[in-house]
């Protein structure tokens, strides 16, 4: 006889199992999405020709996900940029539900064995393996390995629950309600945010014989309206056309399952006949009712449709609100995806700070303070995407990346931050020099505006240049681009002597504006070498870069060596 477990030693059973299965489900759907990830979303986006296919798709590529969260989440997405109708993602949706039962139906077998042989079979090849796809693979074998040993702990630890009287009074007060035990099992799946967790769960109390069969049914409806919640919390800052696909999902479960509450004992009677074991009939009356829901939800999808828009309308947005384009929350778990979002996103940025450089120039020649007000309000937006992108790559950075990949994210970040200082320099340094010209009606010199202006013509070709350089990481753009620093830096003194030469004449515009115009110059020198600062990682990586700029120089018999070039003594 199996001694039954402590009362402390059995909570942390079941929380730990409960960990372990979401961890394992975790791992299933980030190793399929990053082995995978790119295709399927191809896939949804251009093979999707009818109401069937569309159906079939959503429930492939769950079935493969194992998580209808997901499949919500890219749905969203491609909902958001208009290339999936709100009735078509709804009909793919109706097929997710049920390809989240296909991992259901595998577990209900006796198969729990076979977790030794995944896990040995994942650990051994994700060790050995170079590729990212074959670990991703292994990731997946791995997470069904860990999902089997959950449900062993889990049915080993619902055993000793069906003799505990204070269990047993509970559950005699939610078999008596239904309708309770469902909305606990909406709101549990919903912390989880995972329905196959919930359902898993269920199925090994269901095989314990720690729950009566009509409120496992109850419980499964709950886990399949809760897992329709779940997506909603990552569409909160989405779009009103992103956030009606989870929205339009829920109604949509919610329409079926609440009607079938009444229906759990007749159900449980119906299996029963049949007969099967408690786990086959738990994960049967799951694949069923999303059966049955597609079957009547089939045909209605374009009034459910046309309800969520109804109930979530397109809200008019200022014309001044500033949002990131490229930043694809759906692709968080493809660190190769996420990061060329970034990168796409980092361009726009870049391409923002070059309009704010570039009328830097026209507001420095005229007096128009509306100007100054302009780009000031230009800062603002790209403090904002600065801040997008920031959040993002720190979202990304949550998935596992390899050595490439973790370079190109500090890159990214590193780039990003000097585009919003640059944009800060535009803002706070040469507009501020710009209102103080304003102010006083002070007027440059001919000669002088003409330095300043060849000054600026030189640093937005070092703008153009240093965005290439990043978009393509090319060695030559790069070694080309570091040497404009040394170039600006003379051409930086050569202005500086020339005007110092004016004030020695006595040119009265020279005289009232030197500060401005001397502060300028550095102000530009000082965006140049926030430019030039992305070539360093590129040259470095290459093997271009020296450990110090330093000249060492070594003395022997009173000859000065340069140690970086030691043709050259003195």
């Amino acid at each position: 006889m199996i001694e039954p477990m402590p009362g402390t030693e059995l909570i942390a059973t079941l929380f730990g199992s409960v960990a372990l299965l979401l961890w394992g489900v975790r791992m299933v759907r980030t190793g399929m999405t990053r082995a995978f990830g790119g295709p399927l979303r191809h896939f949804l986006t251009t093979q999707v020709k009818s109401r069937t296919s569309a159906f079939f798709a959503g429930l492939g590529v769950t079935g493969l996900l194992q998580s209808s969260t997901a499949t919500a989440l890219l749905l969203a997405s491609f909902t958001a940029r208009g290339l999936l109708t709100l009735t078509t993602a709804l009909i793919m949706m109706l097929g997710a539900n049920v390809g989240t039962t296909i991992a259901a139906q595998a577990f209900s077998f006796e198969i729990i064995w076979l977790w030794t042989v995944l896990v040995g079979f994942g650990v051994f090849v994700f060790m050995a393996a170079e590729g990212d796809k074959t670990k991703a693979v292994s990731r997946i074998a791995i997470g069904l390995g860990l999902m089997l040993l959950s449900l062993q702990h889990l049915t080993a630890a619902a055993q000793p629950l069906r003799d505990s009287p204070l269990f047993v009074s509970v559950l005699a007060g939610l078999a008596g309600d239904p309708l309770f035990g469902f909305l606990i099992a909406v709101g549990a799946t919903w912390l989880m945010h995972s329905s196959l967790t919930m359902v898993l769960l269920v199925m090994a109390l269901a095989t314990a014989g720690a729950v009566p069969m009509p409120l496992a049914f109850a419980l499964i409806l709950g886990a399949n309206v809760g897992g329709a919640i779940a997506p909603l919390t990552g569409l909160a800052t989405s779009p009103p056309a992103g956030r009606r696909v989870a929205i339009g999902n829920i109604i949509q479960r919610a329409a079926v399952a609440i009607p079938a509450l009444l229906l759990v004992r007749f159900s449980a009677d119906i299996l029963a006949f049949l007969g099967g074991s408690p786990a086959r009939m738990v994960v049967n009356f799951h694949t069923a009712f999303n059966i049955v829901a597609a079957t009547i939800l089939l045909p209605l999808t374009t009034p459910f449709a046309r309800l969520t828009e109804w109930l979530v309308p397109d809200r008019p947005e200022a014309t001044d609100v500033v949002r990131p384009r490229h930043l694809d929350a759906s692709v968080l778990d493809t660190p190769s995806e996420s990061l060329a979002c970034a990168m796409r996103e980092t361009l726009a940025l870049g391409d923002r700070v070059s309009d704010m450089l570039r009328d830097t120039l026209p507001v420095l020649d005229r007096n128009d303070m509306k100007a100054v007000k302009e780009i000031e309000k230009s800062d603002n937006a790209v403090d904002a995407i600065y801040e997008a992108i920031k959040l993002y790559l720190v979202k990304a950075s949550k998935a596992e990346m390899n050595d490439e990949e973790s370079r190109r994210y500090v890159e990214t970040l590193t780039f990003t931050t000097n585009l919003e200082h640059i944009g800060d320099i535009i803002d706070k340094n040469l507009m501020e020099l710009a209102a103080k010209k304003i102010k006083n009606r002070y007027a440059f010199s001919p000669e002088g505006f003409a330095e300043i202006r060849r000054y600026h013509e030189r640093v937005m070709d070092n703008m153009r240049l240093a965005l290439n350089v990043f978009a393509t990481r090319d060695v030559v753009l790069a070694r080309r681009l570091l040497a404009e620093k040394a170039t600006m830096r003379n051409a930086e003194l050569e202005a500086s002597e020339l005007h110092f030469a004016r004030l020695r004449q006595g040119r009265p515009e020279s005289i009232e504006t030197s500060s401005i115009h001397l502060d300028i110059l550095r102000d530009l020198k000082r965006i140049n070498g926030h430019l030039t600062s992305v070539a360093y990682p590129i040259l470095e990586v290459a093997g271009e870069l020296r450990d110090s700029r330093l000249r060492v120089t070594a003395r022997s018999n009173n000859v000065a060596i340069d140690t970086a070039d030691p043709s050259r003594a003195t």
